[in-house]
């Protein structure tokens, strides 16, 4: 190359912005000039503190109806414009701020619900960290309105100018936040639709309301009242003080009426009511019946000392107690109270003050678990003699049937068909055996002998209470073939014991087997009218309660059948997963698993469980040591042997087109009305339904 044909050689000082290279950009860039660490201005300050505590309107909402609740308030009104953001007004009958510290109320940190370490570790107030008003006045136009009982007028102070001045109002505080984020025009934007904020500020009420019965809430939006619940529990009396009991009952029935109010009353006619003390911790509230549950989880409501919370603790303890009950990803619903020492827990973790940390969280993982699977282990059955008793007997006049007098059962009319009677005490015939657990898992060998067995109980059995008429029970279509479970009748089994008849001393709340539909469900007749029930899905929670009993009352440290692979499946592994194994190999090997280190990143699973060997050995050890990352080595094991005893008894529990004599449907209605969440099978499906006499009558259009 020439030197007339030789590239110009620039100077950078010359070179135009584009010419040069990337690193003299770079070289630009990372010389930025120094500067000096500084005090951020108060103002400033205050805004980066709205960031974390003012969220959208629903925030302000929050923090002003929690200083109106620390304040004694027993009536608290919220008025909005445009869901919020143009206008926030919460009015309380609270004990008012004195008109010396209404300036002091708006400075940051300033409180009057902690003084020292000691108070901070034991707050019980729904504030104490005293930077919210500050924050919120830093973002909007904030003034307070303010008057105690024992001060002649009220004051008005302007958040803004400082302007403090007198005002007319009764005793209470009015909080008025307007123009919300007006300072901060890029937090506008982020905020969504009026009626989105508006549905955010009813439901931090909402959360609110359900825990205080004795406070009313009222919301406005545009001058037009949009919710309101009224108080309903009276202030205590000196005579309730002396009657703790008394008391309790009446909280109760105040918190049911609040929770029908706010939820509505197919919530309180759908659940139970859970109420459990274990050592520091006592858990109160109600719990969804699994056919409430939801396809969200919008209506689980946890409370800490009357604190909203969410917490990971507390939504695993429940849901840990509805995985037998539930079925797919079904999500329950409730309302949960859990009361314990406020040194036990602290509040002081999020900005929001919505998340907790307890001092042990095992303590409270385990009450609020025995607390809601004890409220659901009671068989509902119980509860139609209750309904029963409560329901007036139907009149049949509207029919052209006569009416019962007062104290007798609803009676068909005399030239009805002959039902059928049931004075002869029934005698179980086969379903001993069917209950035996260990027939359930007999040798094989035994079935033909057990068929035998069935065919000639069943040939035998003619029930002898059934009048001669042309609805008598025959036998058994040909097309209609028995098809029992493999050993499910041991040859020779004793006999199941007479069944006591039905009387006052020993209802039958799922009432008299009538008939069996297909082969799959029980027709049975009762005091409320007709329940329906599915076979299989019964006796197989039935066979499942006794698993897990016979495995409880066994040796705790009993361990699962495991089988050794012939060839180890190795995989990959984090650090946490191969300490997690090392750590946990007493456990794993309870489960029925051996997972050992192959080397400093894989492990090795060697066996796993006998009723599991035909799974994936490498997913289900991964999904065990996640479990035993994150949850108790006790509750992983429960859970882990409650899906193998499950898969036990779906294969053992009566099948389909298995023909049961009337006897043996009675023995399987009694067993269920005897066995812990007997309305459920274990995958979550339900076992039986009730048909009232009312809705047997619409079908129908009797009396009409």
């Amino acid at each position: 190359m020439t030197a007339d044909t030789a590239p110009a050689t620039l100077d950078p000082a010359d070179a135009p912005n584009d010419a040069l290279t990337p690193a003299a950009h770079s070289a630009d860039r990372a010389a930025p000039a120094r500067r000096p660490i500084q005090d951020l201005p108060d103002e400033l300050v205050s805004q980066i503190a709205a960031g974390e505590v003012v969220e959208r309107p629903a925030s302000v909402v929050r923090e002003l109806v929690d200083n109106a609740l620390d304040a004694g308030a027993t009536s608290i009104t919220v008025r909005l414009l445009a869901g919020g953001v143009r206008l926030i007004t919460v009015e309380d009958d609270g004990c008012g701020i004195p008109r010396e510290e209404l300036p002091i109320a708006l400075r940051r940190h300033a409180t009057s619900k902690i003084r020292n370490l000691h108070d901070l570790e034991s707050v019980a107030t729904m504030g104490f960290r005293g930077e919210a008003l500050a924050a919120i006045a830093s973002v909007s136009e904030m003034s307070v309105l303010s008057r105690p009982a024992q001060q002649e007028s009220a004051y008005l102070l302007d958040a803004r100018s400082g302007e403090l001045r007198p005002a007319a109002r009764n005793p209470g505080t009015t909080m008025e936040v307007k123009e919300l984020f007006f300072s901060t025009p890029a937090r506008r934007k982020f905020l969504k639709t009026d009626a989105t904020e508006l549905a955010h500020c009813v439901e931090a009420v909402r959360r609110h309301a359900l825990t205080r019965p004795a406070v009313g809430f009222a919301i406005w939006h545009e001058g037009k009242l949009v919710e309101q619940w009224r108080a309903t529990l009276p202030p205590r009396s000196d005579e309730d003080q002396h009657d703790e009991a008394a008391w309790q009952q009446l909280e109760q029935r105040a918190m049911d009426k609040r929770l029908a109010d706010v939820l509505g009353p197919d919530f309180l006619e759908q659940s139970i009511v859970v109420n459990y003390q274990a050592g520091h911790v006592q858990v109160r509230g109600r719990a969804g019946l699994p056919d409430a549950a939801r396809s969200r989880a919008d209506q689980q409501f946890c409370y800490v000392n009357g604190r909203f919370v969410r917490d990971k603790v507390l939504t695993h303890a429940a849901r840990a107690a509805y995985e037998d009950v539930l079925h797919g990803h079904r999500q329950p619903v409730y309302a949960l109270y859990i009361s314990l020492d406020p040194m036990r827990v602290d509040v002081n973790v999020h900005p929001t003050k919505i998340e907790v940390r307890f001092r042990d969280s095992r303590e409270v993982h385990q009450a609020v678990l025995h607390g809601v699977e004890n409220a659901l282990a009671a068989p509902r059955a119980q509860q139609l003699l209750d309904a029963a008793a409560a329901t007036p007997t139907p009149t049949a006049a509207a029919a052209g049937q006569p009416t019962a007098l007062p104290g007798q059962a609803y009676a068909p009319a005399p030239q009805a068909q002959t039902a059928m009677r049931f004075e002869a005490p029934p005698r179980v015939n086969g379903l001993q055996a069917l209950q035996q657990t260990a027939a359930l898992w007999g040798q094989a060998g035994g079935t033909a002998a057990a068929d035998n067995a069935l065919a000639g109980s069943t040939a035998t059995s003619t029930p002898t209470s059934i009048d001669a008429t042309p609805w008598q029970v025959q036998e058994a279509s040909p097309r209609w073939s028995p098809q029992p479970a493999a050993g499910a009748i041991a040859a020779g089994a004793p006999l199941v014991p007479t069944l006591p008849p039905e009387s006052a001393d020993n209802p039958w709340p799922l009432g008299r087997a009538v008939a069996q539909i297909h082969g799959v469900y029980i027709l049975a007749e009762n005091a409320q009218g007709m329940v329906i029930v599915d076979m299989h899905a019964a006796h197989e929670r039935i066979v499942y309660e006794r698993l897990k009993s016979q495995l409880d009352d066994g040796d705790a440290s009993s361990a699962i059948a495991s089988q050794p692979l012939l060839i180890p499946a190795t995989f990959s592994a984090t650090p946490e997963e191969v300490a997690t194994a090392e750590d946990h190999s007493e456990t794993l090997a309870q489960l029925g698993l051996e997972v050992v280190p192959f080397s400093p990143k894989t492990l090795a699973v060697r066996a796993t469980p006998t009723t599991l060997a035909q799974g994936n050995p490498v997913e289900l050890a991964r999904s065990v040591l996640a479990e035993l990352a994150q949850h108790d080595a006790s509750t992983v094991v429960q859970r882990a042997r409650n899906e193998i005893l499950g898969t036990m008894a779906c294969h053992g529990a009566v099948r389909a087109n298995r023909q049961l004599t009337i006897d043996e449907m009675n023995a399987l209605l009694r067993d269920m009305e005897h066995t812990e969440r007997s309305d459920q099978c274990n995958h979550g499906r339900p076992t039986w339904r009730q048909l009232s006499m009312k809705e047997l009558d619409a079908l129908f259009l009797r009396g009409r």
